[in-house]
C-alpha cells in the first residue's frame, strides 16, 4: 500500500498553508490589532476561532468524503447540491476571489511604486495570470511547485515579518476602539468570519486530496489521515502568522494611529522598520501570498468544472485565467462591491453544510435535517446580503437578532434544526424502496 514520506507530508502541509494565506489574511489582523489596543489577545482568540478553526474543520470534512463539495452536499439532493457547489466555486474562483488576488497584490504591493494607472494594473495582471496559467497547467506537480518551492518562499517572507513584529515593535499600544472595549472576543470573531476562508476551504479540499493521490495514495483512510495532518499543519501556520500580525498592528499606534485598513498599517510598519527596502519587501510578500492562492483556486475550479462541462482541464485553466484577468481590471473597489453581497448570501449554508456533516450519525435521515436548515440559512443569508448591499428592508427584517454582526441566520437555523430533529425522531428511519 502506497504511503507518503515524511517530507511529502510536510510539503503537503506547507502547500495547504500557502493556499489559504492570501492578501486578505495578511491585511485583516493588523487593523484588528491596532483597533483592539490592550484587548488585542482576546480579540485575536475570537478571530482564530473563525479564521483558523472553521477552515481546518472544513478540510477534514471534505477529506472524509473524498475531497469534493458535491459529495459533501449529496444529502440535499443532486440539483441543490450542484447549484451550491457551483456558486461557491464561481464566487471564490473567476468571479471574485481569483481576480481579487491580482488587484489586492497590485494595490498593496505594486501601486505605491508604479502608481494606480489602468495600464500598470493591466500589465501587472497580465504577467500575474500568465504565471498562474503556467503553474496551474500541471496540477499533478502542484505538491512540487507550491509545496516545495513557492510555499517555502512565502513562509520565509512571513517569518521575517513575524519575527520583526515581536523583535522590533514600532511603538506603544494605543487605546482600543469602543467596540473592542465592550466585546473584544465577539468583534474578533466577526472579523475572522468575514475573511470567508471556509469558502476557500470548500474549494481547496479537492486540490489537497488530488495532491495526495498524485503520489499514488489510493486508500480513503490514508487520504483522510494525510488531509487532516495537512489541515493541522496549515492551522498552526495560520495561527502563528495571525499572532505575529496582531502584535504588529497592536504596536503600530505611534506610526499608524489613523489607519482605516490593514494595508496602511503594514505599509507604515514595513517602511518604519525596513526603510527604503520596505515597499519592495512588502510587494514580494503580497505577490507571493496572492499568487499561490490564485493557483489553488484556478486548479480547483478547473478540476471541478471539467467533470460537469465538455471541456478539458487545460482548456478550462486557460478560460478561467483569461476571465480572471479581464475581471481583475475592473479594480479592487468594484470587485469588493460586487462580491460582498454574494459571499454573504452563500457563506451561511456552507457553514451549516460543514457543521452538520460531522453529526450525520445522530439522526435517521440526513436529508430531513440538512435540507430545511440549509434552506433557512440561505434565506436569512440573502437577507443579510440585501441589507449589506444597501436595499431598504422591512423593519422586522432589518433588526433581526445578531444582524449587526452578520449572523442573522444563526438563531433561525438553530430553531429549524431543533424542529427538524424532532420531526426526524417522530418519523423514524426512511423506508427502503424495494424494486
Amino acid at each position: 500500500m502506497k504511503v507518503l514520506k515524511g517530507q511529502d507530508i510536510l510539503a503537503l502541509g506547507f502547500m495547504t498553508f500557502a493556499l489559504f494565506v492570501g492578501a486578505g489574511n495578511i491585511i485583516f489582523p493588523p487593523i484588528v490589532g491596532l483597533q483592539s489596543g490592550p484587548h488585542v489577545w482576546m480579540a485575536a482568540l475570537g478571530f482564530l476561532v473563525t479564521a483558523v478553526g472553521l477552515p481546518v474543520v472544513t478540510v477534514v470534512a471534505l477529506a472524509k468524503v473524498g475531497g469534493g463539495m458535491d459529495e459533501l452536499s449529496s444529502p440535499i439532493g443532486k440539483i441543490a447540491g450542484g447549484l451550491l457547489a457551483a456558486a461557491a466555486y464561481l464566487a471564490v474562483g473567476p468571479l471574485f476571489a481569483t481576480p481579487r488576488t491580482a488587484t489586492v497584490s497590485f494595490e498593496v504591493g505594486v501601486a505605491p511604486l508604479t502608481g494606480e494607472s489602468p495600464l500598470a494594473l493591466f500589465l501587472y495582471s497580465l504577467v500575474y495570470f500568465l504565471v498562474v496559467l503556467a503553474v496551474s497547467m500541471y496540477p499533478g506537480k502542484l505538491l512540487d511547485t507550491v509545496g516545495r518551492f513557492l510555499a517555502p518562499l512565502k513562509i520565509i517572507a512571513l517569518a521575517a515579518l513575524g519575527i520583526a513584529a515581536f523583535a522590533l515593535p514600532a511603538g506603544t499600544i494605543g487605546d482600543a476602539q469602543p467596540a473592542y472595549v465592550a466585546a473584544p472576543f465577539s468583534q474578533g470573531f466577526i472579523q475572522g468570519y468575514l475573511t470567508m476562508d471556509t469558502l476557500g476551504a470548500l474549494v481547496f479540499g479537492i486540490v489537497i486530496v488530488n495532491a495526495i493521490r498524485s503520489r499514488g495514495v489510493e486508500s480513503p483512510r490514508l487520504i483522510t489521515r494525510y488531509a487532516v495532518i495537512a489541515g493541522l499543519i496549515a492551522g498552526v501556520g495560520l495561527t502563528l502568522v495571525y499572532i505575529s500580525l496582531f502584535r504588529l498592528g497592536a504596536g503600530s499606534h505611534d506610526i499608524a494611529a489613523t489607519a482605516t485598513n490593514g494595508a496602511v498599517v503594514l505599509h507604515a510598519y514595513v517602511q518604519h522598520t525596513f526603510g527604503s527596502l520596505g515597499s519592495g519587501f512588502l510587494a514580494v510578500l503580497i505577490a507571493l501570498a496572492c499568487l499561490v492562492t490564485a493557483v489553488g483556486l484556478t486548479c480547483a475550479c478547473a478540476e471541478y468544472f471539467s467533470r460537469l462541462l465538455p471541456l478539458s482541464y487545460r482548456a478550462l485553466v486557460v478560460l478561467l485565467a483569461g476571465f480572471s484577468l479581464l475581471v481583475s481590471n475592473l479594480g479592487l473597489t468594484k470587485l469588493i462591491m460586487f462580491s460582498v453581497p454574494v459571499l454573504t448570501a452563500i457563506y451561511p449554508p456552507c457553514i451549516v453544510l460543514v457543521g452538520l456533516s460531522f453529526c450525520k450519525g445522530m439522526w435517521h435521515s440526513q436529508t430531513r435535517i440538512m435540507a430545511p436548515v440549509m434552506a433557512v440559512s440561505l434565506i436569512f443569508g440573502t437577507i443579510d446580503a440585501l441589507k449589506g448591499a444597501g436595499f431598504n428592508m422591512p423593519e422586522s427584517l432589518a433588526h433581526l437578532p445578531l444582524s449587526e454582526q452578520g449572523l442573522a441566520w444563526l438563531v433561525p437555523c438553530v430553531a429549524t434544526l431543533f424542529v427538524a430533529v424532532v420531526c426526524d425522531r417522530l418519523l423514524g428511519k426512511p423506508r427502503e424502496v424495494i424494486a
